[in-house]
């Protein structure tokens, strides 16, 4: 059964509606898109803008500001591995190079079997573990190689 519902203009209206006369409306439209749809398709930039009075590059603006909307919906796990300068500072970029070869994806995209979506972050506010990273949702400090193999081993289960 498929996580997301497939983008309707009739649902992500009825979405606009609901949040539409509350304060600062294209954020919570923006995340209920993401949790409806997976993703924020294409085809939201020009029905949001149209119905909150905005123009397309206003909305576009602020879905690509915000590193988390998705264009297109993540794999079934999210890893996310920290790369502020705590966490480079100890050694992240190798962590997630090991990452990429086992994975065999690039930071920002998709495992070819849609199990695993691999990102990068800007501090997860665990700088005194670092380095640091998140597996949908749940922060893990302190990785090295054996901690990052213990993930990408959980996700490819």
């Amino acid at each position: 059964m498929p996580l997301f519902e497939p983008w309707n203009v009739d649902r992500a209206s009825a979405i606009i509606a609901e949040f539409r006369d509350r304060e600062g409306p294209m954020l919570p439209i923006l995340h209920a898109f993401q949790d409806t749809f997976g993703c924020i398709p294409e085809d939201a930039a020009p029905l949001i803008a149209d119905k909150l009075n905005l123009s397309r590059a206003e909305v576009h603006g602020v879905i690509t500001f915000y590193h988390d909307f998705r264009r297109k919906p993540a794999g079934q796990h999210v890893l996310k591995v920290c790369r502020a300068e705590a966490c480079q500072s100890m050694g992240c970029d190798a962590l997630i190079a090991r990452a990429e070869t086992k994975l065999g994806v690039s930071l920002g995209e998709t495992t070819a079997d849609g199990r695993v979506t691999f990102e990068s972050v800007y501090c997860l506010g665990l700088c005194a573990t670092a380095p640091s990273a998140m597996l949908d949702g749940r922060v893990v400090g302190r990785l090295n190689e054996r901690r990052i193999d213990a993930l990408l081993a959980e996700v490819q289960r």
